[in-house]
Order: structure tokens, then sequence, then C-alpha cells
């Protein structure tokens, strides 16, 4: 197997080869390093690349093998993290000059599960300045360039992830999601990316969102998707949010199908703007289900106009706790970022709550649609990628800090908690990769798994590749 093929070839696959003996740890380790040095100056996925690091746990990986010891499911496969992730042996930044060089005394739970699993960490992705944004750069590392174009946006604060699955720096990434930040780099991507049920997957620290940020896989595939969930979830002491019950056993049921599901389809929410090349796209890949063995119906979604108030007023209430940085720190920040903090500082612990009591209206409201439904289709992202110094594509209304308005799609299930996955669906006339959303029940990761696992099936993605040459 020649090395490129080495390098996107699905984890399950690679582990498999390892644990028989047919791969070895250090010649693969050997292939996605190489990969890695020859590209991530042209992609700059990386705040921290632990090469060295890495070769030496690929060498102990292999000798492990040989004396036949007792080996994970994941063992000598590398893996990523976010740099907003905490880690004991790596920075963690948080894309910001700020946190430059800051270094934990432990790592997050995740962390610590995928290790046990034998998985070898690679390093720490890039992330916007606190994961503020949907865009792909910072004042800690500039640019993270989609693998698809270069220049243009990776994709919110998971970017550095999904610009890493994209471009072949090994098959399993960590992802963060407090607005849509697995979904949108996956779609800007070219990859999947999942949102689990709040809590399936601990948080260490517990972020002080309101209860937003999900942990999740970014894959090329669905089973690696699977496979990296199965081995991070749990509940864990540290997270009082986690959830009791352990994960089901997704990748042996990946196969089940939607046989007699109900889908709904909205291509807008009701108020989302979206450009024509994702919208037709998207439309297309929603036939696909019917053809499965769903029933699909477009329908409206009553409980969404409220959405964008209630995600205006939190972003930037909940960026407020970076406003103690601003008299040092400013003239070092993201403006848009300091913009955001400013917007809100005058809010008040009144106006926190009553937002707070329509935000569980809102959230209520989902839940009870969802009685009638298994899975809710939408596009992921509204627009395609475009030029990663924008905060906002050039032909959309342009604002200071609001770059939600492109990605209304995606926060809804950060407060209601649903899971939710972006799956690559198709690419526009500028080959550029779109993604579909699959949202499903609160609890239901497998349901979304089979999902977009029929949908794979249907409609194959990881075969193809971005050109970095």
């Amino acid at each position: 197997m020649d090395s490129e093929t080495l390098c996107f070839t699905p984890a399950s696959e690679i582990a498999e080869q390892i644990r028989t003996k047919r791969l070895s740890p250090v010649e693969y380790m050997h292939a996605v390093l190489s990969r890695v040095e020859k590209y991530e100056p042209r992609v700059n996925a990386f705040v921290c690349l632990a090469a060295d690091r890495a070769m030496d746990a690929a060498k102990r990986a292999e000798a492990t093998l040989m004396r036949d010891a007792r080996i994970g499911r994941l063992h000598g496969v590398p893996v990523t993290i976010k740099d907003l992730a905490i880690t004991k042996d790596l920075p963690t930044q948080h894309g910001s000059k700020i946190f430059a060089d800051h270094q934990p005394a432990e790592d997050t739970p995740l962390v610590t599960r995928l290790q046990g699993e034998g998985a070898i960490v690679l390093g720490k992705t890039t992330t916007p300045e606190f994961g503020w944004t949907g865009v792909s750069h910072s004042p800690l590392t500039g640019i993270t360039h989609n693998p698809w174009k270069h220049g243009y946006n990776a994709g919110a604060s998971s970017a550095g992830a999904g610009a890493a699955a994209a471009a072949g720096f090994g098959p399993l990434h960590q992802g963060s999601d407090g607005a849509g930040s697995i979904r949108m780099p996956s779609h800007f991507c070219g990859v999947f990316g999942l949102k689990p049920s709040f809590g399936r997957v601990p948080a260490y620290p517990v972020a002080v969102g309101d209860f937003t940020s999900h942990n999740g896989p970014m894959t090329r595939t669905v089973a690696d998707g699977a496979l990296m969930l199965e081995v991070m979830s749990g509940p864990d002491p540290l997270d009082f949010t986690s959830l009791e019950a352990g994960p089901a056993n997704y990748v042996n049921r990946l196969h089940e199908g939607i046989k007699g599901k109900r889908i709904a389809f909205s291509p807008d929410l009701g108020h989302a703007r979206v450009d024509p090349d994702v919208a037709e796209l998207v439309r297309k890949a929603v036939a696909r289900f019917s053809d499965l063995g769903a029933t699909v119906e477009e329908v409206p979604t009553p409980w969404a106009s409220a959405g964008p108030e209630l995600i205006r007023f939190f972003w930037a209430a909940h960026m407020t706790r970076l406003a103690r940085y601003l008299e040092k720190w400013q003239s070092e920040m993201d403006p848009g970022l300091v913009a955001c903090i400013n917007a809100a500082q005058n809010y008040s612990v009144s106006q926190y709550q009553e937002a707070r009591e329509r935000k569980m209206a809102y959230v209520a409201a989902i839940h009870r649609w969802f009685e009638d439904w298994d899975f809710l289709l939408t596009p992921s992202v509204s627009v395609a990628a475009f030029p990663a110094e924008l905060l906002m594509p050039k032909h959309w209304p342009q604002h200071h800090w609001d770059w939600v308005m492109w990605a209304e799609f995606s926060y809804p299930f950060n407060m209601s908690w649903n899971p939710a996955a972006s799956i690559p669906c198709g690419f526009n006339a500028a080959g550029l990769p779109v993604g579909l959303q699959i949202v499903g029940r609160r609890f239901d990761d497998l349901g979304v798994l089979q999902a977009a696992a029929a949908f794979e099936q249907a409609q194959p993605w990881a075969n193809r590749h971005p050109k970095l040459d």
C-alpha cells in the first residue's frame, strides 16, 4: 500500500492491520508524519505538532505488539486533540496570545480514554481565539487553510481538526461544538463530524456557556466516527453533566439502516438565508433518504423563529467572561471577538435570566416537535467555504462580529442537546464541499450514526481527496 493510500485508510482498517501484525505502527506513523511534514506548511492545521513524541509512542506500540501483550481498539492509531481541550503533555493555548505556552497539569478525560485504547496523540489542532467564531484564523496561529482551496475558511473552532481530517493527517480528530464547531468544519472540509447528545462525552473543565459545548469525533468515515465516539463516551465524575449510561454498540449496529423511519426536511428552518448551490445539493441528498426506505416530508419548524434572537444574546453574553483580558490584551486579540464582548457588556443578570426562560421554552418546543419525527435534515451551513480573512462572505450582509448569519442551522441543537451530524453531500461548481445535517432525538446518537452510514453507503465521499500539491 502506497503512503498516500495508507494516510487515507480508515482507522478501523488500520487498527485491524496493526492488531494482526500486517502493518507496523512505526511504518504507519512514518507515513502520516511524512505527509504532515510535506503539507502542514500549506494547511496550518496544527498549533503544536508532537512528531518526535508520536514516533516514540509508535515504537513502544510496536514493541508491545511484538510481545503479544493486550492492546486496545486504537493501538498505534494517531489522533489529534483540539487546542481548547486540556492536555498535560502538550500546551493548551486556546488560539490566543494570552495563553501562549500555557501548560495544564492534567488531561481532559477523553484524552485519557483515547490513549487508554492505544491511540497516539499526534498534536494539538488550531482554533480561533477561545473558539469564538466560525472562521479559521486566530491571532496566535494565523489562517488555517481549507485543504480544498488555499486561503479559504476551514470553519469554526474545530477548524484545525477538520482541515487535518481532510488533508489525510491521520484518521481520528477530536472536535468540540458550542454552536456548530464540529459540524461547520466538517461541512467546509468535506468530512464527517458528530456532535453527540450533550453529556455523552464528558467535558472537563466543564464549560461555563450554559451547557452548550459538546465533544465529538471528526473523521473521514462514519464507522471511524462511531468507533471514536465509543471510546470517548461514558460518565465521568469530573463532569457532573455527563450521562450515566455508557455508549451503545455503535460500530456493530451501523448497518441497521433507516427503513421505516420518519424524516422531516427543512431547507431553511423558516428563516435562514441559504446560497442556491448549497440548497440544491442538500435537496438532492435528501431525496436519497426516500430511496433508503424512509418516509421524508418537507415540513415547517415553528419553534425555529425564536432562535436568532437567543443565539445572538447568549453568544455575546457568554463571551463577556473574557472581558477581564481587554485592558491588557485588547490590541493582541481578534477584533471581532473584542466587538462581540463589548456588545454584551451592559447586559444585566435579570436580562440573562429572562433570556434563559425563553431559551428553555424554545428547547421544550424542539423536543415536542421531535415526538413526531425520527430525524430532521437541513443544510449544515448556508454557504460553501469563503476567504478565511473574512468574517462574512462578500455577497452576504456584513457585520463586525455576527458570523452566525450563515450558521443558523447548528446552534438550536446545542441548546436542545440533540445529537446532530454533518455528512458530505456533494461539491459545488467551484469544487468546494457541502454538508447535510442529520439531527436526531436526544440520546439517539446511534440512530444519527445509522442514518449517516446509510447515506454514506448510498453516496460515498471518502474516496475523494483534496489536491494539496
